[in-house]
């Protein structure tokens, strides 16, 4: 299976398909394609064949630059590896709201697997852009990932605010961003199968929450989205948890952890979630020492999650839970959560400048910069 998406229409899939590899069918391999850099499609391609494979077109408008770029790229390849128009249609799935041009590039409608319009792609691993996860792990475990987000669901519908997971990572968020003015956060899995949760959430937040403009159209007088970031540990110790121990600056962090892994090699887990508690009592507590480069101030935010094991529930139930969080800090920063329109200006930007890129032709119809950027590119490319 090879996806083809980009955003939310590849963030979350690769992401859950990832925390779930020990899920995995046998006999299906599957591959995520993003970027419009031809290395990502070529690079893919080179590791499977055209009669094994099919593809998944994620794209809502089905006319996305990057996705349809990629498809077509891949469509060419199909092509001139034994395939034929007639069974691109076979070979071909898509994701999307677009029947005509799902239809002009070659895909039987009844390969089209709709999903509302209004589904924003941070949030659509849920729906039909979630195909390709069901076809990884198995439609009866895509289900346990909905019923576990249906639990956090309930839970925040249901539940008193004092007790309302959700509602309490929201307002910890916002007390520490807009009281302690902190500017990012770091979410800190400790399992190697949870390596791209904090990028899904990356967009997550920040496309939902990074705005300036309130929802009466006017410019907030407060700070809003933050900068979301992390690694899983034990790797982050090694690269950046300096910083947050004993830095100037104080950075929440959310702590992620399984009691039970799905890989018992001898002492290995226990030793990951010695660390795990480690970390958390050492940001808090710190230290004092005779020398003052050895002095950890302590005090540091964390929050903990600890689960028995990531399954497809549990992995639907912290998913919900940050899409609460982000949910409830956007309403609470009156500002609206799901929309994108900063993601905008650049591709209007980039579609001007894509004719301009096809000549030798000097340019000097932008910025200083620009112009000159362009120019070298010309001239050296």
């Amino acid at each position: 299976i090879v996806n083809i998406g980009i955003g939310g229409s590849d963030l979350g899939p690769v992401m859950v398909t990832e925390a779930l590899k020990p899920y995995w069918v046998d006999g299906i391999q599957t591959y995520f394609v993003s970027n419009v850099d031809g290395t990502h499609i070529a690079e893919t391609l080179k590791k499977v064949t055209a009669d094994e494979t099919i593809f998944l077109i994620a794209s809502k408008t089905f006319t996305t630059q990057e996705t349809m770029t990629n498809a077509h790229s891949a469509r060419d390849w199909f092509l001139k590896n034994g395939g034929n128009e007639e069974s691109v249609a076979k070979h071909f799935v898509a994701l999307s709201t677009n029947k005509a041009e799902v239809e002009k590039f070659g895909i039987d409608a009844a390969n089209m697997f709709v999903f509302w319009d209004w589904v924003g792609g941070r949030y659509s691993l849920w729906s039909a852009i979630g195909l390709s996860i069901a076809a990884t792990i198995g439609y009866d475990n895509f289900e346990q990932l909905l019923k576990g987000a249906e639990d956090t669901d309930n839970h925040f519908q249901h539940t008193s605010f004092e007790k309302n997971i959700p509602v309490l990572m929201a307002l910890i968020g916002i007390w520490y961003r807009n009281f302690y003015g902190v500017e990012t956060e770091a979410i800190l899995p400790y399992d190697q199968y949870l390596h791209r949760f904090a990028a899904y959430f990356q967009q997550g937040n920040m496309e939902s929450n990074g705005k300036y403009v309130g929802r009466n159209g006017e410019k907030v007088n407060y700070e809003t989205g933050p900068v979301i970031w992390g690694e899983p540990g034990t790797n982050g110790q090694h690269a950046f948890y300096q910083l947050i121990h004993q830095g100037t600056a104080i950075i929440p962090c959310d702590f992620i952890a399984p009691a039970q892994s799905h890989n018992p090699i001898g002492d290995h887990h226990a030793k990951l979630l010695s660390n795990f508690f480690a970390q958390t009592e050492a940001l808090m507590q710190g230290t004092a020492h005779e020398n003052p480069f050895r002095v950890f101030e302590g005090n540091r935010p964390t929050n903990s999650f600890l689960v028995k094991k990531i399954t497809p529930f549990t992995l639907g139930q912290l998913i919900a839970l940050y899409e609460h969080k982000i949910f409830v800090q956007g309403v609470i920063w009156n500002i609206y959560s799901f929309d994108q329109w900063g993601v905008e200006l650049g591709k209007v930007l980039a579609n001007k400048i894509l004719p301009e890129l096809e000549n030798a032709v000097t340019i000097s119809s932008h910025d200083s910069s620009t112009n000159g950027l362009i120019n070298i590119f010309k001239k050296i490319r």
